[in-house]
This record gives C-alpha cells, structure tokens and sequence, in this order.
C-alpha cells in the first residue's frame, strides 16, 4: 500500500491567501491611479469642461465674425460699417470728433 507523507507547513496555507492579496492590491491600485483609473476620469472631465467653454466662446467670436462678414458682403454693405472700419484701419478721424475705441477680447 502506497502512502502518502505530508510534513506540516506553516507558509503553505498562506501561499493562496497571500497570492489573492497581490492580484487585488495590483488591480485596485490600477483602477484608481492608471491611465483609465478614477484619478485619470477627474481629470478627463476637468478638461472636457474646460474645453466646452472654449468651444462656447469660439462659436460666440465666429457667429460674430460672421456677422461682420454679412454687414460687409457685397450688396448689404452699410455705409456706416465702412466708414468704421475705414476709420478705425487707417486711424484718422476728423478734428472735430472724439473717438472711443472698444476693443474686443
């Protein structure tokens, strides 16, 4: 008859114990300090939100653009648009004007 002789270890019951430790601790760490981690989606959304606002305020200059652009196209043009922007690209204005510039950001 074949028998089989175990010794005792102490170590060899915390070997499983110890191992599943390990795969958490690697996972969990990841998971909120990886690339994809929780850390990582903060800062995705800091700057989605930063960049939707400058998306806000491009839309808002090229609508405004735009709109200058119409006021200048041909067959609208509006003689006091002309004269504005004449005025204010070659600096001039007459003696007896007072001109206040606002200048847009």
């Amino acid at each position: 008859m074949w028998t089989r002789q175990h010794k005792n270890r102490k170590f060899g019951r915390f070997v499983l114990p110890a191992v599943t430790i390990a795969f958490l601790s690697y996972f969990g760490y990841h998971s909120i300090h990886g690339d994809y981690g929780l850390r990582a989606a903060d800062n995705f959304e800091r700057l989605r939100f930063e960049r939707t606002a400058e998306l806000t305020e491009l839309v808002k200059r090229r609508k405004d653009l735009e709109r200058q652009v119409e006021l200048l196209s041909d067959g609208s043009l509006e003689r006091d648009m002309i004269d504005e922007k004449a005025r204010y690209q070659l600096n001039m204005s007459r003696p007896d004007e007072i001109v206040i510039f606002h200048a847009k950001l």
